[in-house]
């Protein structure tokens, strides 16, 4: 028997009791006359003592073992004299009487402690042993218990848990896909799903009614904290529903998974237009945990001599209050060269003060009390708030402020942990028309639905209707996190085919790409929709981190690269022969 308990176990009911662990050397300390060892296993850490004076073998044994190696040892439980209460099993520990080494270890390259000194490259490297470390370790654990309760929610729902290909027809729109050569088809292509969109839409048509699957995505494309070649999503599609049925059924799976899971009751899910959501806050996943709605200026402040907001398309800004009213002279400029940084390129900031009996400002020369006060009032500002302020082109300066938003958010300690904000944005472009390209592309994918209103004006309106339609979309955000998106599809094959023509395929590629789908839809298709949930990111957002890396059991880099298996990585001549593939140097070879 290897164990009798696991080392998170032992309490002080097991004081007397003989029992036998196994598990890894955290740390050893070695006293002369007695060794302490630290064992720890997934579930806690226990003490155990080598007395000299009990054995002296045994006692020299233990002086030799390093960390990480695999032990397994009998003994029996003794209440302890300096007790550790940060430790559940800090009351007691284990008196040895026999030990085994099941198997030694090399020294690591960093210490397996929840505060480890080991950079992410190595620790990516070594991702086996990082995986040991305990906050790593509850990740981990937090996301196989999302994904039960996931499913639990849904089954009780009547969703059917139905597995979709993954090797698939690579299509253009959205991300780069990724590309598999068929060895049986040579010179053709699969392409691993960036989501099961169109098989979730025929499994509608199908007749199965409800449909969820915990399903790998995979996009080519840059990252980030938030971004991995590979993902995870919650993906969902119901029948015979209304943009209102889908908001409620996945309202209530975040409300279930948030109580089960952290025991979190959620508040209100507001809802909020994507017009209103750029207008209010310069960006499409605010996080209502800041407040500081945008103001506009434009009709107080310019026409007063002052150039910048004179020449300005918009002049905007948030009042801060609080916190703010600590803010010094200093904090304002590094505030200020802050917003100046290539990445967010504001070219300066205006504030006012708001102080007992007056303003304090450095447009003051430009504007009288008097003229102050109108903004004061637009702002509902207070004494001891401040106003903060950007002009120019309009989008660009929402963008700005939005992250000025943000940063002010964080330096008032305003993103409070266990403090969790929902908002459904509704209501987003149909279409976006993109200069370069001289041509639309669909804001979200080319299977959404317009509003019902703009049905008619979709398939009979000119150029500048298309791009005032509206998509029948929606967007869940928390905590200025876009965990979830989706839409009511289009189920109609006339309306489908309109689309892609405003999306710039031509007929033939249309049938080509998507005539499976259309086809599907001649055979009595059912009104539809869905959402997906970005699964690793809710598991970070829930967890109160920014990255999804540590969510993940096997992770790439920045890079893409699997630098623990050293992937991706060159394959032999002979697997390309069988591909009908040659690399670029050989091909251009053979040409010279």
């Amino acid at each position: 028997m290897y164990r009798t308990h696991n080392c998170g176990e032992l309490r002080m009911t097991h004081v007397g009791q003989e029992v036998t662990l196994s598990g890894w050397l955290q740390a050893s300390r070695d006293f002369g006359s007695m060794t302490f060892i630290d064992m720890r296993d997934r579930y806690g850490i226990t003490q155990l003592v080598f007395n000299i004076e009990d054995d002296e073998g045994l006692c020299a044994e233990a002086r030799k073992l390093g960390r990480e190696f695999v032990l397994r040892i009998s003994g029996v439980v003794r209440e302890r004299s300096n007790k550790n209460e940060n430790r559940a099993t800090g009351d007691v520990e284990i008196v040895v009487k026999s030990l085994e080494i099941l198997n030694a270890s090399k020294t690591p390259p960093f210490t397996i402690d929840d505060e480890t000194d080991g950079g992410d490259e190595i620790r990516m490297k070594y991702r086996y042993l990082d995986l040991r470390r305990n906050p790593i370790q509850q990740n981990i654990i937090f996301r196989s218990k999302l994904a039960i309760e996931t499913r639990k929610y849904l089954a009780d729902q009547n969703f059917v848990e139905v597995e979709t290909p993954c090797l698939i027809k690579s299509t253009p729109e959205g991300a780069r896909d990724f590309v598999v050569p068929s060895r049986m088809n040579a010179g053709q292509f699969y392409a691993l799903p960036q989501s099961p969109q169109t098989f979730k839409q025929l499994l509608m048509v199908a007749g199965l009614d409800k449909y969820f699957q915990i399903v790998k995505c995979f996009r080519d494309e840059d990252l980030r904290a938030d971004r991995q070649p590979e993902f995870t999503q919650i993906d969902c599609e119901m029948s015979f529903v209304t943009q209102e049925d889908i908001l409620n059924t996945f309202e209530g799976l975040t409300r279930y998974l948030f109580n089960t899971t952290i025991g979190i009751e959620l508040g209100d899910f507001p809802r909020m237009s994507y017009d209103d959501a750029l207008r209010l806050y310069g960006s499409d996943k605010p996080d209502l945990r800041i407040g500081m709605e945008f103001v506009e200026l434009n009709d107080v402040a310019k026409g007063k001599g002052f150039p910048v907001f004179d020449s300005a398309e918009l002049v905007v800004g948030i009042c801060a209050s609080g916190e703010a009213a600590n803010f010094s002279n200093k904090d304002i400029k590094k505030l200020t060269e802050w917003m100046q940084r290539p990445q967010i390129g504001a070219k300066g900031l205006v504030y006012v003060k708001v102080e007992a009996g007056g303003f304090k400002s450095p447009v003051g020369k430009f504007y009288s009390d008097e003229d102050l006060t109108k903004w004061v009032e637009k702002f509902g500002a207070k004494e001891g708030d401040i106003l903060f302020i950007l002009s120019g082109e309009e989008e660009k300066t929402r963008k700005q402020l939005s992250e000025l938003r943000l940063e002010m958010g964080k330096r008032m300690g305003l993103m409070k942990e266990g403090d969790f904000k929902p908002l459904w944005v509704l209501d987003f472009p149909l279409l976006e028309w993109d200069e370069d390209s001289n041509r639309f592309h669909a804001m979200h994918h080319p299977f959404t639905a317009p509003k019902k209103d703009d049905v008619s004006r979709m398939l009979n309106g000119d150029h500048e209707t298309m791009k005032s339609l509206r998509a029948d979309a929606y967007d869940l955000v928390i905590n200025g996190s876009e965990i979830g998106g989706g839409s009511i599809r289009i189920h109609d094959r006339e309306l489908q085919s309109k689309n892609f023509d405003l999306l710039g395929f031509t007929k033939e590629e249309a049938e080509a790409q998507f005539g499976f789908l259309m086809g599907a839809f001649e055979f009595g298709a059912p009104p539809h929709g869905g959402i997906a949930f970005g699964f690793d990111r809710l598991c970070a957002v829930m967890s109160g981190q920014s990255s999804i890396r540590d969510f993940i059991a096997f992770p790439k880099n920045n890079t893409g690269r699997d630098i623990m298996i050293d992937a991706p990585s060159t394959i032999d001549n002979t697997q390309l022969d069988e591909l009908s593939l040659k690399l670029e140097e050989e091909s251009s070879a053979a040409k010279e």
